[in-house]
Protein backbone atom coordinates (compact mmCIF):
# COMPACT_ATOMS: atom_id res chain seq x y z
CA UNK A 1 0.00 0.00 0.00
CA UNK A 2 1.26 3.65 -0.71
CA UNK A 3 2.11 4.86 2.60
CA UNK A 4 2.15 8.68 0.82
CA UNK A 5 -1.16 7.72 -0.31
CA UNK A 6 -2.62 6.96 3.16
CA UNK A 7 -1.43 9.94 4.71
CA UNK A 8 -2.91 12.14 2.00
CA UNK A 9 -6.24 10.69 2.46
CA UNK A 10 -6.23 10.91 6.17
CA UNK A 11 -4.99 14.09 6.00
CA UNK A 12 -8.39 15.16 3.60
CA UNK A 13 -10.59 13.58 6.03
CA UNK A 14 -9.06 15.80 8.97
CA UNK A 15 -9.45 18.74 6.70
CA UNK A 16 -12.66 18.24 5.67
CA UNK A 17 -14.93 20.76 4.55
CA UNK A 18 -12.33 23.22 5.80
CA UNK A 19 -9.99 22.18 3.34
CA UNK A 20 -12.18 22.25 0.26
CA UNK A 21 -13.56 25.79 0.99
CA UNK A 22 -10.20 26.96 1.89
CA UNK A 23 -9.16 25.82 -2.16
CA UNK A 24 -12.55 27.01 -3.32
CA UNK A 25 -12.39 30.44 -1.69
CA UNK A 26 -9.18 31.21 -4.53
CA UNK A 27 -11.43 33.14 -7.23
CA UNK A 28 -11.14 31.32 -10.89
CA UNK A 29 -10.94 32.24 -14.38
CA UNK A 30 -14.24 32.30 -16.09
CA UNK A 31 -13.21 35.19 -18.66
CA UNK A 32 -14.56 34.51 -22.34
CA UNK A 33 -11.06 33.15 -23.42
CA UNK A 34 -10.66 30.83 -20.32
CA UNK A 35 -14.12 29.00 -21.31
CA UNK A 36 -12.66 28.40 -24.63
CA UNK A 37 -9.26 27.27 -23.31
CA UNK A 38 -11.50 25.10 -21.37
CA UNK A 39 -13.11 23.88 -24.46
CA UNK A 40 -10.86 23.32 -26.35
CA UNK A 41 -9.08 20.86 -23.73
CA UNK A 42 -12.31 19.18 -23.63
CA UNK A 43 -12.34 18.53 -27.28
CA UNK A 44 -8.55 17.19 -26.99
CA UNK A 45 -9.74 15.10 -24.03
CA UNK A 46 -12.58 13.30 -25.90
CA UNK A 47 -14.84 13.82 -23.67
CA UNK A 48 -17.91 14.38 -25.69
CA UNK A 49 -17.43 10.60 -27.36
CA UNK A 50 -17.96 8.70 -23.94
CA UNK A 51 -20.24 11.68 -22.18
CA UNK A 52 -23.00 11.73 -24.72
CA UNK A 53 -25.41 8.41 -25.74
CA UNK A 54 -26.50 7.61 -29.15
CA UNK A 55 -29.45 9.71 -29.49
CA UNK A 56 -29.06 11.89 -26.25
CA UNK A 57 -27.66 15.48 -25.37
CA UNK A 58 -24.46 16.29 -25.15
CA UNK A 59 -22.19 16.08 -21.82
CA UNK A 60 -25.11 14.14 -20.57
CA UNK A 61 -24.10 10.57 -20.14
CA UNK A 62 -25.71 7.49 -20.15
CA UNK A 63 -23.44 5.88 -23.05
CA UNK A 64 -22.23 2.54 -22.25
CA UNK A 65 -19.01 1.91 -22.54
CA UNK A 66 -18.50 -1.97 -22.70
CA UNK A 67 -15.28 -3.68 -20.72
CA UNK A 68 -14.22 -7.04 -20.43
CA UNK A 69 -16.26 -7.39 -16.95
CA UNK A 70 -19.37 -5.60 -18.35
CA UNK A 71 -20.73 -1.87 -19.35
CA UNK A 72 -20.14 1.15 -17.21
CA UNK A 73 -22.16 4.02 -18.17
CA UNK A 74 -21.03 7.72 -18.22
CA UNK A 75 -21.60 10.30 -16.15
CA UNK A 76 -23.75 13.64 -16.91
CA UNK A 77 -21.06 16.37 -16.99
CA UNK A 78 -23.97 19.07 -17.59
CA UNK A 79 -24.67 21.34 -14.71
CA UNK A 80 -27.77 20.39 -13.64
CA UNK A 81 -27.79 20.25 -10.06
CA UNK A 82 -29.78 16.67 -9.30
CA UNK A 83 -28.11 14.58 -12.11
CA UNK A 84 -24.87 16.15 -13.41
CA UNK A 85 -21.87 18.37 -11.98
CA UNK A 86 -23.79 21.53 -10.89
CA UNK A 87 -23.23 21.53 -7.29
CA UNK A 88 -19.67 20.11 -7.65
CA UNK A 89 -17.13 22.61 -6.52
CA UNK A 90 -13.78 23.03 -8.09
CA UNK A 91 -12.10 20.92 -5.62
CA UNK A 92 -14.96 18.13 -5.92
CA UNK A 93 -14.06 18.14 -9.64
CA UNK A 94 -10.32 18.15 -9.47
CA UNK A 95 -10.49 15.23 -7.37
CA UNK A 96 -12.78 13.12 -9.80
CA UNK A 97 -9.87 13.93 -12.67
CA UNK A 98 -6.60 13.22 -10.49
CA UNK A 99 -7.63 10.62 -7.79
CA UNK A 100 -10.90 9.31 -9.78
CA UNK A 101 -12.79 10.09 -6.61
CA UNK A 102 -16.38 11.48 -7.01
CA UNK A 103 -18.04 14.27 -4.79
CA UNK A 104 -19.74 11.29 -2.89
CA UNK A 105 -16.24 9.74 -1.60
CA UNK A 106 -17.20 6.68 -4.43
CA UNK A 107 -14.37 5.83 -6.66
CA UNK A 108 -14.92 6.11 -10.19
CA UNK A 109 -14.61 2.92 -12.36
CA UNK A 110 -11.23 3.63 -14.53
CA UNK A 111 -13.47 3.20 -17.51
CA UNK A 112 -12.98 7.14 -16.75
CA UNK A 113 -9.62 7.36 -17.80
CA UNK A 114 -8.25 9.30 -14.27
CA UNK A 115 -5.12 7.14 -14.45
CA UNK A 116 -4.15 9.41 -17.10
CA UNK A 117 -6.14 13.08 -16.58
CA UNK A 118 -4.47 12.95 -12.91
CA UNK A 119 -1.70 13.98 -15.39
CA UNK A 120 -3.36 17.77 -15.75
CA UNK A 121 -2.17 20.57 -14.33
CA UNK A 122 -4.28 22.29 -11.67
CA UNK A 123 -5.03 25.15 -14.22
CA UNK A 124 -6.20 23.10 -17.11
CA UNK A 125 -8.53 20.83 -15.09
CA UNK A 126 -10.26 24.52 -13.55
CA UNK A 127 -10.40 25.57 -17.17
CA UNK A 128 -12.18 22.21 -18.11
CA UNK A 129 -14.91 22.96 -15.53
CA UNK A 130 -15.11 25.95 -16.59
CA UNK A 131 -15.94 25.47 -19.69
CA UNK A 132 -18.86 22.54 -18.62
CA UNK A 133 -20.26 24.85 -16.39
CA UNK A 134 -21.39 27.12 -19.39
CA UNK A 135 -23.51 23.74 -20.82
CA UNK A 136 -26.83 23.82 -20.55
CA UNK A 137 -28.00 21.48 -17.99
CA UNK A 138 -30.00 18.39 -18.48
CA UNK A 139 -31.25 15.68 -16.15
CA UNK A 140 -30.11 12.44 -16.47
CA UNK A 141 -29.49 9.96 -13.80
CA UNK A 142 -26.96 7.81 -14.85
CA UNK A 143 -27.92 3.94 -15.41
CA UNK A 144 -26.09 1.49 -12.52
CA UNK A 145 -23.06 -0.14 -13.96
CA UNK A 146 -23.60 -3.86 -15.12
CA UNK A 147 -20.86 -5.51 -13.54
CA UNK A 148 -20.55 -8.80 -11.38
CA UNK A 149 -19.71 -8.73 -7.78
CA UNK A 150 -17.71 -7.70 -6.65
CA UNK A 151 -17.12 -5.26 -9.03
CA UNK A 152 -20.33 -4.04 -8.25
CA UNK A 153 -18.72 -2.98 -4.59
CA UNK A 154 -17.14 0.48 -5.45
CA UNK A 155 -14.40 0.11 -2.66
CA UNK A 156 -13.21 -2.96 -4.83
CA UNK A 157 -11.41 -0.10 -6.81
CA UNK A 158 -9.24 0.94 -3.81
CA UNK A 159 -7.56 -2.42 -3.91
CA UNK A 160 -7.72 -1.99 -8.20
CA UNK A 161 -6.01 1.95 -7.84
CA UNK A 162 -3.33 0.63 -4.98
CA UNK A 163 -2.07 -1.90 -7.88
CA UNK A 164 -2.26 -0.03 -10.60
CA UNK A 165 -2.75 3.66 -10.58
CA UNK A 166 0.17 6.22 -9.81
CA UNK A 167 -1.11 9.90 -9.44
CA UNK A 168 0.41 13.05 -9.97
CA UNK A 169 0.63 15.93 -12.40
CA UNK A 170 2.36 15.55 -15.29
CA UNK A 171 6.27 16.84 -14.80
CA UNK A 172 8.01 17.92 -18.34
CA UNK A 173 11.63 16.35 -19.00
CA UNK A 174 14.41 19.42 -18.93
CA UNK A 175 16.31 17.63 -21.38
CA UNK A 176 13.73 17.50 -24.07
CA UNK A 177 12.09 20.25 -26.20
CA UNK A 178 9.01 21.96 -25.25
CA UNK A 179 7.47 20.57 -28.39
CA UNK A 180 8.35 16.89 -27.10
CA UNK A 181 7.30 18.19 -23.68
CA UNK A 182 3.51 18.91 -25.15
CA UNK A 183 3.08 16.40 -27.38
CA UNK A 184 3.91 14.12 -24.06
CA UNK A 185 1.11 15.94 -21.77
CA UNK A 186 -1.35 15.24 -24.28
CA UNK A 187 -0.39 11.36 -25.23
CA UNK A 188 0.42 10.96 -21.47
CA UNK A 189 -2.51 12.62 -19.76
CA UNK A 190 -5.25 14.81 -21.93
CA UNK A 191 -5.35 12.38 -25.20
CA UNK A 192 -5.38 9.26 -22.87
CA UNK A 193 -4.10 7.45 -26.36
CA UNK A 194 -2.46 4.37 -24.07
CA UNK A 195 -5.94 3.31 -22.41
CA UNK A 196 -6.69 1.81 -25.85
CA UNK A 197 -3.70 1.14 -27.35
CA UNK A 198 -1.89 -0.47 -24.28
CA UNK A 199 -2.36 -3.90 -23.65
CA UNK A 200 -3.85 -4.75 -20.04
CA UNK A 201 -3.50 -7.78 -17.97
CA UNK A 202 -6.55 -9.95 -16.18
CA UNK A 203 -7.29 -7.15 -13.86
CA UNK A 204 -7.83 -4.23 -16.59
CA UNK A 205 -4.69 -2.75 -15.57
CA UNK A 206 -2.21 -1.08 -18.26
CA UNK A 207 1.20 -3.06 -18.31
CA UNK A 208 3.11 -0.17 -18.25
CA UNK A 209 6.60 -1.74 -19.37
CA UNK A 210 4.25 -2.63 -22.62
CA UNK A 211 2.60 0.62 -22.86
CA UNK A 212 1.47 1.47 -26.48
CA UNK A 213 2.25 -1.61 -28.17
CA UNK A 214 -1.47 -2.11 -28.58
CA UNK A 215 -4.44 -3.06 -26.80
CA UNK A 216 -8.44 -3.71 -26.26
CA UNK A 217 -10.84 -0.66 -26.42
CA UNK A 218 -14.33 -0.92 -26.84
CA UNK A 219 -14.24 -3.96 -28.31
CA UNK A 220 -11.66 -3.33 -31.02
CA UNK A 221 -8.16 -3.81 -30.84
CA UNK A 222 -6.14 -0.42 -31.25
CA UNK A 223 -3.32 -0.81 -32.81
CA UNK A 224 0.86 -0.11 -31.51
CA UNK A 225 1.57 3.30 -31.77
CA UNK A 226 5.68 2.59 -31.28
CA UNK A 227 7.89 2.94 -33.77
CA UNK A 228 8.62 -0.44 -34.81
CA UNK A 229 8.02 -1.50 -38.15
CA UNK A 230 4.81 -3.52 -39.18
CA UNK A 231 2.15 -2.74 -36.87
CA UNK A 232 3.69 0.14 -35.07
CA UNK A 233 4.25 3.45 -36.80
CA UNK A 234 7.85 3.04 -37.92
CA UNK A 235 7.33 3.96 -41.35
CA UNK A 236 5.09 6.74 -40.71
CA UNK A 237 6.32 10.46 -41.22
CA UNK A 238 5.18 12.97 -38.78
CA UNK A 239 3.28 14.84 -41.46
CA UNK A 240 1.23 11.60 -42.02
CA UNK A 241 0.61 11.08 -38.49
CA UNK A 242 -0.78 14.61 -38.16
CA UNK A 243 -2.92 14.23 -41.57
CA UNK A 244 -4.95 11.22 -40.05
CA UNK A 245 -5.62 13.01 -36.56
CA UNK A 246 -6.43 16.20 -38.50
CA UNK A 247 -8.75 14.18 -41.46
CA UNK A 248 -9.17 10.83 -40.75
CA UNK A 249 -7.00 10.00 -43.69
CA UNK A 250 -3.84 9.79 -45.11
CA UNK A 251 -2.17 7.87 -47.93
CA UNK A 252 -1.82 4.67 -45.81
CA UNK A 253 -5.09 4.07 -43.86
CA UNK A 254 -8.71 5.94 -42.95
CA UNK A 255 -9.73 5.82 -38.60
CA UNK A 256 -12.62 3.95 -38.48
CA UNK A 257 -14.70 2.59 -35.75
CA UNK A 258 -14.10 3.91 -32.26
CA UNK A 259 -10.75 6.12 -34.05
CA UNK A 260 -13.20 7.61 -36.55
CA UNK A 261 -15.17 9.32 -33.14
CA UNK A 262 -11.64 9.87 -32.04
CA UNK A 263 -11.14 12.11 -35.12
CA UNK A 264 -14.32 13.89 -35.30
CA UNK A 265 -15.05 14.38 -31.24
CA UNK A 266 -11.40 15.42 -30.38
CA UNK A 267 -7.82 15.18 -32.84
CA UNK A 268 -9.35 17.35 -35.94
CA UNK A 269 -10.17 20.41 -33.60
CA UNK A 270 -6.56 20.43 -32.39
CA UNK A 271 -4.10 23.50 -33.34
CA UNK A 272 -1.48 21.93 -36.31
CA UNK A 273 1.31 22.69 -33.33
CA UNK A 274 -0.58 20.57 -31.31
CA UNK A 275 -0.67 17.91 -33.76
CA UNK A 276 2.74 18.22 -34.76
CA UNK A 277 4.10 17.82 -31.09
CA UNK A 278 1.87 14.51 -30.87
CA UNK A 279 3.58 13.19 -33.86
CA UNK A 280 7.40 14.47 -32.78
CA UNK A 281 6.45 12.59 -28.86
CA UNK A 282 4.55 8.77 -31.03
CA UNK A 283 7.65 8.75 -33.05
CA UNK A 284 10.06 9.08 -30.25
CA UNK A 285 8.49 6.14 -28.25
CA UNK A 286 10.61 2.89 -27.76
CA UNK A 287 10.94 0.43 -30.68
CA UNK A 288 12.46 -2.38 -32.63
CA UNK A 289 12.76 -3.89 -35.65
CA UNK A 290 9.75 -5.77 -35.65
CA UNK A 291 11.99 -8.80 -34.78
CA UNK A 292 9.96 -9.20 -31.71
CA UNK A 293 6.96 -9.11 -33.30
CA UNK A 294 7.78 -10.69 -36.45
CA UNK A 295 4.72 -12.55 -37.98
CA UNK A 296 5.18 -15.59 -40.25
CA UNK A 297 2.46 -15.23 -43.23
CA UNK A 298 0.40 -18.11 -44.71
CA UNK A 299 2.13 -20.44 -47.26
CA UNK A 300 -0.91 -22.44 -47.53
CA UNK A 301 -1.68 -22.79 -51.15
CA UNK A 302 -5.33 -23.73 -50.57
CA UNK A 303 -6.21 -21.11 -47.82
CA UNK A 304 -4.21 -18.37 -50.01
CA UNK A 305 -5.99 -19.20 -53.16
CA UNK A 306 -9.63 -19.26 -51.90
CA UNK A 307 -8.71 -15.86 -49.80
CA UNK A 308 -7.98 -14.62 -53.27
CA UNK A 309 -11.07 -15.41 -55.17
CA UNK A 310 -12.58 -13.88 -52.24
CA UNK A 311 -10.64 -10.34 -52.60
CA UNK A 312 -11.55 -10.54 -56.36
CA UNK A 313 -14.85 -10.74 -55.62
CA UNK A 314 -15.92 -8.78 -52.96
CA UNK A 315 -12.92 -6.45 -52.43
CA UNK A 316 -10.69 -5.57 -55.52
CA UNK A 317 -13.84 -2.97 -56.48
CA UNK A 318 -12.91 -0.48 -53.73
CA UNK A 319 -8.69 -1.45 -53.14
CA UNK A 320 -8.25 -2.97 -56.51
CA UNK A 321 -6.73 -5.87 -57.69
CA UNK A 322 -2.99 -4.56 -57.06
CA UNK A 323 -4.15 -3.96 -53.49
CA UNK A 324 -3.17 -0.28 -54.36
CA UNK A 325 -6.48 1.36 -53.39
CA UNK A 326 -7.92 5.03 -54.35
CA UNK A 327 -5.58 7.44 -52.97
CA UNK A 328 -7.96 9.46 -50.91
CA UNK A 329 -10.74 7.40 -50.84
CA UNK A 330 -10.51 3.40 -50.36
CA UNK A 331 -7.08 2.84 -48.02
CA UNK A 332 -4.45 0.41 -49.81
CA UNK A 333 -4.10 -3.17 -48.80
CA UNK A 334 -0.69 -2.62 -50.06
CA UNK A 335 1.42 -2.19 -46.82
CA UNK A 336 -1.25 -1.49 -44.65
CA UNK A 337 -0.08 -1.23 -41.32
CA UNK A 338 -3.50 -1.96 -39.87
CA UNK A 339 -3.72 -5.40 -41.46
CA UNK A 340 -0.26 -6.22 -39.74
CA UNK A 341 -2.49 -6.38 -36.45
CA UNK A 342 -1.01 -9.00 -33.75
CA UNK A 343 -4.58 -9.22 -32.11
CA UNK A 344 -7.11 -9.63 -35.46
CA UNK A 345 -10.45 -8.39 -33.77
CA UNK A 346 -10.51 -5.37 -35.17
CA UNK A 347 -10.06 -6.61 -38.48
CA UNK A 348 -12.84 -9.20 -38.11
CA UNK A 349 -15.29 -6.64 -37.28
CA UNK A 350 -14.35 -4.45 -40.17
CA UNK A 351 -15.55 -7.61 -42.49
CA UNK A 352 -17.94 -8.91 -40.29
CA UNK A 353 -20.08 -5.27 -39.41
CA UNK A 354 -18.42 -2.46 -41.56
CA UNK A 355 -17.74 0.79 -40.01
CA UNK A 356 -17.99 4.32 -40.95
CA UNK A 357 -15.10 6.40 -41.66
CA UNK A 358 -14.01 9.81 -39.65
CA UNK A 359 -15.80 12.57 -41.14
CA UNK A 360 -14.17 15.70 -41.15
CA UNK A 361 -14.22 19.48 -43.08
CA UNK A 362 -11.03 18.02 -44.89
CA UNK A 363 -12.57 14.69 -45.57
CA UNK A 364 -16.40 15.39 -45.56
CA UNK A 365 -17.67 12.20 -47.73
CA UNK A 366 -17.33 10.01 -44.93
CA UNK A 367 -17.08 6.71 -46.69
CA UNK A 368 -18.05 3.30 -45.10
CA UNK A 369 -16.98 -0.14 -45.28
CA UNK A 370 -19.46 -2.19 -45.75
CA UNK A 371 -20.24 -5.68 -43.68
CA UNK A 372 -20.17 -8.84 -45.17
CA UNK A 373 -21.64 -10.78 -41.87
CA UNK A 374 -24.71 -12.21 -44.17
CA UNK A 375 -22.61 -12.60 -47.67
CA UNK A 376 -19.15 -14.34 -46.10
CA UNK A 377 -18.79 -17.98 -43.85
CA UNK A 378 -16.55 -17.61 -41.22
CA UNK A 379 -14.30 -19.56 -43.28
CA UNK A 380 -14.37 -16.51 -46.36
CA UNK A 381 -13.53 -14.09 -43.84
CA UNK A 382 -10.55 -16.13 -42.38
CA UNK A 383 -9.27 -17.40 -45.94
CA UNK A 384 -9.29 -13.52 -46.83
CA UNK A 385 -7.80 -11.89 -44.67
CA UNK A 386 -5.20 -14.27 -44.33
CA UNK A 387 -4.81 -13.88 -47.98
CA UNK A 388 -4.42 -9.87 -47.58
CA UNK A 389 -2.02 -10.42 -44.62
CA UNK A 390 0.53 -12.42 -47.12
CA UNK A 391 0.44 -10.48 -50.31
CA UNK A 392 0.59 -7.20 -51.81
CA UNK A 393 3.96 -6.91 -49.73
CA UNK A 394 2.61 -7.70 -46.46
CA UNK A 395 3.97 -10.36 -43.96
CA UNK A 396 1.55 -10.87 -41.18
CA UNK A 397 0.22 -14.41 -39.89
CA UNK A 398 -2.81 -16.23 -40.84
CA UNK A 399 -6.23 -16.20 -39.61
CA UNK A 400 -8.25 -19.01 -37.78
CA UNK A 401 -11.42 -19.66 -38.94
CA UNK A 402 -12.08 -19.99 -34.54
CA UNK A 403 -11.66 -16.38 -34.19
CA UNK A 404 -13.97 -15.08 -37.11
CA UNK A 405 -16.48 -17.24 -34.97
CA UNK A 406 -15.65 -15.91 -31.99
CA UNK A 407 -15.87 -11.96 -33.01
CA UNK A 408 -19.05 -13.04 -34.64
CA UNK A 409 -20.45 -14.47 -31.50
CA UNK A 410 -19.35 -11.36 -29.56
CA UNK A 411 -21.10 -9.38 -32.31
CA UNK A 412 -24.28 -10.87 -31.48
CA UNK A 413 -23.89 -10.51 -27.89
CA UNK A 414 -23.27 -6.79 -27.82
CA UNK A 415 -25.92 -4.90 -26.30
Amino acid sequence: MNVRRLHAALAAVLLGVAGIAIADSVPRDTSHAEIMRGRYLVEAGDCAACHTADGGQPFAGNRGVPTPFGTIYSSNLTPDDDTGIGTWSDEDFWRAMHDGVSRDGRHLYPAFPYPWYTKLSHDDVLAIKAYLDTLPAVRSVARAPELPLPLRWRGSLAVWNALFFKEGEFVPDPSRSAEWNRGAYLVEGLGHCGACHSPKNVLGGVKRGDRFEGGMGEGWFATSLRRSRGEGLGDWSADEIVAYLKTGANDRARAMGPMAEVVEHSTRHLSDADLHAIAVYLKDLPGDDGAAHAQQASTDHDVLTRGRLVYLDQCAGCHMENGEGVAGVFPPIKGNTGLHASDTTSLARLVLEGAHSARTPDKPEGFAMPGFAGKLSDRDVADVLTYVRASFGNGAGPVETSKIASVRKSLHEAP
